[in-house]
């Protein structure tokens, strides 16, 4: 039911930050459903805030910043910045460009369709890019762009590229036909047939029917138009996809330095095998003999290769166990040959074993004698370094800040001052750049370098965040992040949410939100409780791992320890609870077992019924490891299965209880859902009006597990206001 990238284990700004496949080709593909007008430009919102509260209006305005690059002679920074037309109901992403300090922010481009996947040249003077799926190139000069050249002539289109260091060679994604057939629309009988043909599962994934599979292309750079005729497909004849669906990019794909060989990663397997296994490896891959060699691992997720600089070593992030995606993300280095057609790989080391946390982001610095990363540590997304031949791990980011740090994209070193260079962000503002200095006594400090929201953020109140510990019945102590509305003052009475989290494998840190953002939650006059319960990410893999098999265990108290805590504050007049997906879950069991806890239920995507979830759902080794299997065999967590923890699962679906239920519930889905389809959401809503409870029920007929266009996400907001302004004021 995740609705993450498998490998990044950050909130939605970490998402938000890459660019390519990802959340922009969500967009993208909802947006091919519709006929959009692209004409008119979009720009900088200047919307005013009369009273200094955070509206949804004031949330959608607000630009999204991604992808910074550096240019080659370290002095300046390229990157994107999306607005939205909610009036127009799309975005637009254009190009800025700002010193490496941060100064002299200029925007490069004013189209009025979206721009992506911009890079420099090697030389500094043009940028290639990716508009209308086709790569152009353009000169720069200071802050001007100068006129586009097209690149690309491929008429099933470019999801993102990546060229060779010496630019003699590119690296493309696009899609040929998948596994679900569909009429053959040549046939003049057949001109208006719609059907969805296949014989294997995998047939649908996550928002789309698998009609087109993504795969990648090399092909000649710098030679001519690139065309099909010039481009080869990587994997030849083999019928998988590359990169991995649904959010993979080119970031499971890199080029050694010399050129000529790629590391990529692929879960080579197709139909039930596809379903039921996270089992991808690292290959490596020789341009000039077309000549593939696997990296050969314990059988988990191997993806998110990077090679050093010399070329000789290759750095990925490692899952052990198949079929489990929540597995223990390690850092791995290994010694790689590249001698003209030898490709070997050897002392394959595990680099980060000594930190019990998610490792992601990988960055070299340029000697190649440690590897920059970040990872979730007490409800923070930090930065690391970990020395490559000694395999020590040490923090650079502060625990003190309180803001969640993507990977750098840029490091520089004079004397013994180090500076890092990324983009960061908390519950009080999205994405922005960051300059973090380590001195040479090893102390850290950090400097914002862009003000992107600065306009709209500088007119709203700000909320209080606070940090809690709150004690589970086994004695534990779990962080609670607090959010309290602006002018919060003790002596009165506010209502409060209490978050439910997705995942059910994430974690409620630092990250900011375009779609479940608590500062405006709190800015609407609500507390908002966020308890990293059992089974979220950033307290450790043992911390991690007591959920699966056991969603109503553990964690359910979890929720309810927070629960009764922050009700009992005087300053707490009545309490919701709020999720989406697993959260979704939560809040469908917990209306049936609470008592008079809470006075009110919001379930975004939620899973009601566990049995039919389980006949339903496209990703299958997630129920197969979550649902009681934990990795026993085949069909060992089905609803069938004799192993006692799935038979426990099934026995206590959140719709055993409903005839508990009596507290007024709203229900969301989006009719594109293919993780949790939608008519989950539609059972529990029937069941609530069965039941005589106060329920309403939304369904996005053209979203999926997140919803995404912005007059859809406005009406979202609206809709999940008004519910609890009824019920909690």
């Amino acid at each position: 039911m995740k609705a993450k990238k498998i490998l990044v284990p950050a909130a939605l700004c970490a998402l938000l930050f890459l660019a390519g496949y990802g959340v922009g080709t969500l967009i993208a593909r909802q947006m091919k459903k519709q006929k959009q007008d692209e004409s008119a430009y979009i720009g900088r919102s200047e919307i005013k805030l009369t009273d200094g509260r955070m509206t949804p209006e004031a949330l959608l305005s607000l630009g999204r910043l991604s992808d910074p690059q550096v240019s080659p002679d370290g002095t300046k920074i390229l990157y994107g910045v999306s607005y939205n037309s909610i009036a127009d109901n799309r975005s637009c992403r254009n190009l800025f460009i700002c010193d490496i300090d941060g100064g002299n922010v200029h925007q490069l481009t004013r189209f009025a369709k979206s721009v992506s996947n911009a890079r420099w040249s090697a030389d500094g003077r043009s940028i290639y890019f990716l508009q209308g799926g086709q790569i152009w190139k353009a000169a720069i000069k200071g802050a001007v762009l100068g006129k586009r050249d097209r690149l690309s002539d491929i008429p099933a289109g470019i999801g993102e590229f990546k060229i060779s260091p010496d630019e003699s060679r590119i690296l493309f994604l696009s899609t040929v036909p998948g596994s679900v057939k569909t009429p053959d629309k040549s046939d003049p009988l057949l001109g208006q047939a719609e059907a969805y043909a296949t014989e294997t599962l995998m047939y649908r994934h996550w928002d789309h029917w698998v009609t087109e599979t993504p795969r990648t292309y090399v092909a000649p750079f710098g030679k001519g138009i690139i065309t099909p005729d010039v481009a080869r497909d990587i994997l030849g004849e083999e019928p998988y996809e590359l990169p991995t669906e649904p959010f993979g990019g080119l970031e499971q794909l890199d080029w050694n330095p010399d050129s000529r060989h790629i590391a990529y990663s692929c879960r080579k397997k197709a139909g039930i095998d596809y379903a039921f296994s996270t089992d991808a490896e690292i290959y490596l891959y020789d341009v000039e003999t077309d000549s593939t060699v696997c990296i050969p691992m314990e059988g988990g997720y191997d993806t998110d290769p990077v090679w050093s600089h010399d070329g000789r070593k290759l750095a990925w992030i490692s899952m052990a166990r198949d079929g489990y995606e929540a597995d223990q993300q390690r850092l791995m280095v290994a010694e790689v040959r590249t001698d003209g057609a030898t490709m070997e790989a050897r002392d394959i080391r595990w680099v980060s074993e000594s930190l019990d946390a998610d490792a992601a982001g990988i960055f070299w610095t340029p000697d190649d004698r440690e590897i920059i990363f970040n990872a979730l540590v007490d409800g923070l997304q930090a930065l690391f370094r970990a020395d490559v031949g000694s395999c020590r791990i040490s923090r650079i980011t502060d625990g003190d800040w309180w803001f969640d740090f993507n990977s750098p994209f840029a490091y520089r070193k004079n004397g013994g001052i180090e500076e890092f260079f990324a983009s960061y962000c908390s519950l009080n503002f999205p994405n922005e750049l960051v300059k973090v200095t380590v001195d040479a006594s090893g102390a850290a400090s950090y400097a914002q370098l862009t003000d992107e929201n600065l306009p709209i953020l500088r007119q709203m109140a700000e909320p209080v965040c606070e940090k809690r510990y709150v004690k589970t019945v086994d004695g534990k102590d779990m962080l609670t992040w607090v959010l309290y509305p602006p002018e919060f003052d003790a002596s009165k009475q506010y209502p409060a949410i209490e978050i439910c989290l997705g995942g059910p494998q994430g974690t409620l840190s630092q990250g900011w939100s375009y779609r479940w953002n608590y500062r405006l939650m709190a800015a609407q006059g609500f507390i908002v409780v966020m308890p990293n319960r059992r089974g979220t990410t950033a307290f450790g893999q043992e911390w991690k791992e007591e959920i699966s098999g056991d969603y109503i265990g553990l964690n359910m108290q979890d929720y309810l320890s927070a629960a009764r805590e922050i009700k009992a504050e005087p300053y707490v007049s009545k309490l919701a609870a709020c999720g989406a997906s697993y959260g979704g879950y939560s809040v469908y069991y917990l209306a049936g077992i609470h008592g008079d806890l809470y006075d009110c239920f919001i379930a975004h995507a939620g899973i009601f019924d566990e049995r039919y979830m389980y006949y339903t759902t496209e990703e299958m080794w997630f129920p197969e490891w979550d649902n009681g299997g934990l990795g026993r065999g085949f069909l060992s967590g089905s609803p069938w299965s004799e192993f006692p923890e799935a038979k426990r699962h099934y026995a206590n679906s959140p719709d055993v209880n409903v005839r508990n239920w009596h507290t007024p519930i709203l229900c969301i889905h989006g009719g594109m859902d293919f993780r949790i389809p939608y008519d989950q959401g539609m059972a529990a809503f029937n069941c609530a009006q069965y039941m005589g409870v106060p329920s309403k029920l939304v369904v996005f007929p053209t979203e999926c597990h997140w919803i995404l266009q912005p007059q859809n996400a406005l009406y979202w907001h609206r809709t999940y206001f008004d519910w609890l302004d009824r019920w909690m004021k």
